[in-house]
């Protein structure tokens, strides 16, 4: 513990930065070193212009949400290159892990509606500029006045980009909050895939659902989205006969009932899984192992 007041204050707002830099950039790992970067940036002025600095928070949510602008950019060409489908990266919900956790970034992400697989990936189809000014407007309730001095353009201009998101959202048909019973048709569609019955997981699938998975050229993974139902529940089928003593559970997966499979005990698919009129239409299994670390 420190008895610096003015260090606890700056500290304290180590939790409000990763959950703006994940919801940012859909990426863990990027978000503790945007948020390693902004410490650094800090520490690096002197103790006079620290001092002169009226609200330590509002200086490091500025300089963190300059650099998740500029990582948005450079991710843009990143994604060009990588080896198949990208997916955010997904977070568990701790309680339901075992191990340490008191130092882990995933346990300091609030898993709200902000953070459920379809709305980010929705985020991901947003420009930079659109993104940042919709997560801190909308989101994180920043005003556009502060929003247009982060993203370098006019409050009328950042109105803009959060309406561009905003029609993006309600585009996607995304619902805002998962129903109870939600929980019991992925409940049945883990049942289904231990059990190898592709008859229950197509009665579960939307006729035109989508599958997406994310290996990103590290382990094996459908390189290319599914669609269709049949499709779709065929491809698990196979895959689970293909790897004996592949078990599957009931997970949280950012803050939405989801699965997980494991081989050994260990994590090695993460299924994010989105619901409408009680049959799934969205799978997003994430496989590359640079994304399951919050999982072992």
């Amino acid at each position: 513990m420190t008895d610096d007041p003015a260090l606890d204050a700056v500290m304290s707002e180590r939790r409000q930065l990763i959950n703006l830099a994940y919801r940012m950039l859909g990426s863990l790992a990027d978000a503790e070193d945007v948020v390693q970067e902004t410490y650094a940036r800090w520490y690096a002025r002197s103790a006079e212009q620290r001092d002169a600095i009226d609200s330590p928070g509002a200086w490091l949510t500025t300089v963190a949400s300059r650099i998740c602008l500029d990582v948005l950019g450079s991710a843009r060409a990143r994604r060009e290159r990588y080896v198949g489908e990208w997916i955010p990266e997904p977070l568990p919900d701790r309680r339901e892990l075992t191990g340490p956790t008191a130092t882990d970034p995933a346990e300091r992400v609030t898993l709200d509606e902000s953070v459920n697989m379809a709305f980010l990936v929705v985020l991901e189809s947003m420009t930079p500029a659109e993104r940042v000014a919709f997560v801190l407007h909308d989101i994180f309730r920043y005003p556009f006045p502060e929003v247009a001095a982060i993203v370098g353009r006019s409050p009328a201009a950042c109105r803009q980009l959060a309406s561009s998101a905003r029609r993006r959202l309600t585009g996607s048909r995304a619902p805002v909050r998962a129903a109870p019973e939600h929980a019991d048709v992925v409940r049945a569609f883990k049942d289904a895939w231990a059990a190898h019955d592709v008859a229950a997981l197509i009665g579960l699938l939307d006729p035109d659902a989508l599958a997406v998975a994310d290996g990103g050229g590290v382990v094996t993974a459908q390189l290319d989205p599914v669609q269709g139902a049949a499709r779709i529940a065929q491809l698990l089928v196979d895959i689970a006969a293909q790897v004996p003593g592949f078990t599957i559970l009931e997970r949280s997966v950012n803050g939405r009932p989801g699965v997980i499979a494991q081989l050994d005990g260990v994590t090695v698919v993460v299924m994010a899984l989105h619901v409408e009129h009680d049959r799934i239409t969205n799978v997003w299994a994430v496989r590359n192992p640079e994304k399951l670390r919050p999982w072992t």
